[in-house]
This record gives structure tokens, C-alpha cells and sequence, in this order.
């Protein structure tokens, strides 16, 4: 068995040791410490009796206990806090989905700290030191970042696999949407341009960033684009790139209104894409607007079906819809009224027409607009058989969750406003983002719950850095889990 013995040292203090007798001989197993007063010795001698106590190893005591039961408050330091809990949970999914294949250690965490605070490349990997006590080299960062560019396929690649494996994914139905990421600069180049944004930031050059996700809006692939290129003209390059890829055979895209064009519904046609897009109704002809008005009876969830040159025009009526329309109408015919005396204020607005530099209200535009209240439109080449009226605003309904998807990406991650200048550490950027989308939505789905609310819940387990004077060792208290957290973890598939 083990004691202790207190000896005194050259110095004058007394030392306290752990030994044992093996064959007659004293043996020294561990020094504890040496205490230059009488309140420092009484200490260290609770410590060994702690060790005996708690981690009494059997002879031959081959192996040496390390030991940090006993924490004397007043001989330590408080270092800090590191969330290598949260840390863990957050790779365990990267591992899941698959992106640990990759082998870039660095670039997975860079996309983890993505989800956990939004920062420049360099400040992430302050950050990753800071609160995981994880270190990596710049150096490293500026070797391998151009070496990363390479992986975007194999990374969209991996989510596909994924899917396939654990939801039987099988392509037939995704949705697309574009959106705008806007720069700290003015100035324009090859890639970045000025254009329709829709973060209110025209005056600064922008990129347009494409997105396909699945029903439940996981996101499956997304392309780059210059800022000025007009939407419509993104999906069918999009589309085809993902189809030939994947060597897909049936395939629908769900897309809003300002997809649709004769030009694309032709090549739709051509590539046997089969589309469920939103429809405008305010520029119909005059012959489709009134075989709209003579067959929807407008009553709540009324539907009809017209064959078009653009495919199905299918018209729903809604009460709310309606009432929101109406709504809106009536607030924009206000405005006209208040404007059409005051020529040098009048522009884009919607119900005014100006003749002889005279504005008056539009009145054949208000009676068109005022017959179509409540009323939406959705085009589709797909016949009744294959899905119905109902089926098909349904599908487009889901639409929205492409823009849950960009809601992470744009205020969760922070994607935007990018602070890079240059075309491949935009593209690496995108990348990161990406990569962290994946988890972030994939966390999302299982457990629930925002993943704003999925990070507060996960810091709340931390590890309280504290360092012993006395044993000379940093020592880590880690917090229990919270019902939510167990809850979130049992969700994850993980264990406790």
C-alpha cells in the first residue's frame, strides 16, 4: 500500500512524497509537492491522503495514477473557459455527413467555428484557439486555402451520398432560388458587380449565389454567379450541371415566378425538366385574364387548370390572400392619389399614368388588379395524373424553405457582407459557408430547434480552465448537461 512521508529538501522546505516497500526497499512512487509553511505542508498532505483515498493504485504500480480530485481554491488560477463539448458535437456531425473524408482539418474547422461565431479567416483561427484550444498555423491557412477551391464537388458530392443513405434520396424534387451577398467595397471587378440586390445595397458590387435544397430544405448544390446576371438566365445551366453529374433521369425544380420565360420553359421542354414555377398574372393577355374570370369561382381554395404555350396555368383563390391584396391595393392607390399632383415625386408608381405631363390615376390597371385579389398563379408541365392541382401549390408553398435555408446562411453564418477582394477567396468563402450550412440545417431537422438556439444551449456545458499551484497542472471542470441538452444529444444519436 501506499504513505506518505514528509522530508525536508536543501531549501529548507518539507517535501511530501508517496511511497511504497517492494523487497525490503523503499520505493518513491509520486512527489506531491513541497510546502514552505506549515498551512501549505497541511495542504499537500490532504492532497496524498486524497490520492490514497481516491486513486490507490495496486501494486506493482506499473503505471503511474494521474490525480485531480482535490481542488484548493485559493492556490488556483482560472484560465478561462474552452467549449471542446460543443466542439465535439459539432464534429461528430461533420463526421456523420461524411465531410471528415476530406482530410482537411484545418478547413473543417474553419466551418465549425462558422456555425459557432462568424468571423475572417484569421480571426477564426484566433477563435478556434481561444475557445477549443485548437491551434493552427496561418502559414497553413495560406498553403492549403487555394488547394480547397478543388473540393467543392467532392463536398456537394458528399452531402448527395449522405442523403442517399439515410433518407432515400432519389432527386425527384428540389427547389431553387438565388440570392444576393454584397461587399465592404465599391469597387467592381470580373466577378464582383453592381445589380439588382436584395439586401437593399445597390450601390455595392455584389455576387449572385444559386441554391438547390431538397423538401425538407437541405441544401444539395449551389453555384456562383456575377452580380449583374439576371436570375432567370442561372437556372437551366444550374439545373443541367446538376443533372448530368448525378446522371439523373426524372427530375422536377420548384422555382419562383421570375425563373419563368419562354426561353426556358422551351429548353425545360427540351431537357425533360419537369418545373413547377410561380406565375405572374399581372402582364397576361387579355384572352387568358378573362378565361381566368369567367371559370375560378372565387371562393376560398377554388382551383382551375388552362392549358397555356408556358404549360399548365394553374389559379387558386384565397380569402386570406384576398384580404392582403385588397389590403395592399389600397395603400398604393392612397399613394397615387397623394402623388399625382406632385410631377417631380411620381416615379415607379404603380397605379399613376402620366399624358400631356398630366398624372392621373390608372383606372384600367386598378379594375384589372382589383378582378385578380386573392388570386395566384402557378405554371407546371406536369398533366393532372401525375399531380393535381392541389399537389402542385403545395409543392410551390414549400418554396420557402429555400429561404429558411438562406435566413442561416445570411444571418446564422453570416455569409454576407464578404469582406474578400479576390475571386478564390470569395469561392473559398462559399465554400466554408457551405459546408456549414450542411450541418447547420441537418442539426435543425433533427433536434427541432433553431441552430441559434441549438449554440446557446451547447455553451452552457463549458470547461472551467483551472490551473493547480500546488500540483502544477491545468485541471478542467466540465458543467453537467441540462435536460434540453441531453434531449439534443439523445435526438443527435449521440451518447451521454
Amino acid at each position: 500500500m501506499l504513505r506518505i512521508r514528509t522530508v525536508k529538501t536543501g531549501s529548507g522546505a518539507s517535501a511530501v512524497q508517496l511511497y511504497y516497500y517492494l523487497n525490503r526497499k523503499r520505493i518513491i512512487y509520486k512527489h506531491i509537492g513541497s510546502a514552505k509553511s506549515e498551512t501549505e505542508l497541511e495542504q499537500l498532505l490532504i492532497v496524498a491522503q486524497d490520492f490514497i483515498d481516491n486513486y490507490s493504485p495496486t501494486l506493482p504500480f506499473k503505471e503511474e495514477v494521474k490525480f485531480n480530485n482535490l481542488l484548493h481554491l485559493d492556490k488556483t488560477e482560472f484560465l478561462g473557459v474552452y467549449y471542446t463539448f460543443l466542439y465535439d458535437v459539432l464534429l461528430s456531425q461533420f463526421e456523420l455527413i461524411g465531410f471528415t473524408s476530406i482530410s482537411q482539418k484545418l478547413l473543417l474547422d474553419l466551418a465549425i467555428i462558422r456555425i459557432l461565431e462568424p468571423g475572417s479567416k484569421i480571426r477564426s483561427i484566433e477563435l478556434l484557439k481561444e475557445y477549443f484550444g485548437i491551434k493552427h498555423n496561418r502559414q497553413t491557412f495560406y498553403k492549403s486555402a487555394s488547394k480547397w477551391l478543388e473540393l467543392k464537388n467532392d463536398a456537394e458530392q458528399i452531402v448527395v451520398d449522405f442523403l442517399r443513405r439515410t433518407s432515400k434520396f432519389n432527386f425527384e424534387l428540389l427547389f431553387y432560388d438565388v440570392t444576393t451577398l454584397y461587399f465592404e467595397t465599391f469597387d467592381t471587378d470580373e466577378l464582383r458587380k453592381q445589380g439588382f440586390s436584395k439586401d437593399n445595397k445597390s450601390q455595392q458590387p455584389q455576387i449572385l449565389v444559386a441554391l438547390m435544397v431538397t423538401p425538407d430544405g437541405f441544401p444539395v448544390g449551389y453555384e456562383i454567379f456575377t452580380g449583374n446576371t439576371f436570375e432567370g438566365h442561372t437556372i437551366l445551366p444550374v439545373i443541367k450541371s446538376f443533372i448530368s453529374k448525378h446522371k439523373i433521369k426524372k427530375f422536377t425544380i420548384v422555382a419562383d415566378a421570375a425563373m419563368i420565360s419562354n426561353e426556358n420553359i422551351k429548353n425545360f421542354y427540351a431537357e425533360k425538366i419537369n418545373y413547377i414555377v410561380g406565375a405572374r398574372l399581372g402582364n397576361i393577355s387579355k384572352t387568358l385574364f378573362n378565361e381566368i374570370q369567367s371559370n375560378l369561382i372565387k371562393k376560398d381554395g377554388n382551383t382551375i387548370r388552362i392549358s397555356t404555350e408556358k404549360g399548365f396555368l394553374i389559379c387558386s383563390f384565397s380569402d386570406v390572400r384576398y384580404r392582403k391584396d385588397k389590403y395592399e391595393m389600397e395603400k398604393q392607390i392612397k399613394r397615387a392619389e397623394l402623388l399625382k399632383n406632385e410631377p417631380s415625386k411620381i416615379k415607379n408608381v404603380k397605379f399613376l399614368k402620366t399624358e400631356n405631363k398630366e398624372a392621373n390615376l390608372n383606372t384600367e390597371l386598378i379594375n384589372r388588379t382589383t378582378a385578380l385579389l386573392g388570386v395566384k398563379g402557378y405554371y407546371t408541365n406536369l398533366d393532372e395524373k401525375t399531380a393535381d392541382n392541389d399537389t402542385i401549390i403545395a409543392r410551390y408553398h414549400d418554396l420557402y424553405k429555400i429561404e429558411q435555408a438562406f435566413r442561416i446562411a445570411k444571418s446564422d453564418l453570416q455569409t454576407r457582407p464578404i469582406f474578400h477582394y479576390k475571386e478564390e477567396p470569395i469561392k473559398l468563402h462559399l465554400l466554408i459557408c457551405f459546408m456549414a450550412l450542411v450541418v447547420a440545417k441537418h442539426i435543425e431537422l433533427e433536434t427541432n430547434i433553431s441552430i441559434k438556439k441549438f449554440i446557446t444551449e451547447m455553451r452552457k456545458v463549458s470547461d472551467a480552465r483551472m490551473y493547480s499551484n500546488l500540483t502544477k497542472r491545468e485541471m478542467r471542470i466540465r458543467a453537467k448537461m441540462t435536460p434540453i441538452i441531453e434531449t439534443i444529444i439523445t435526438k443527435l444519436k449521440l451518447s451521454h
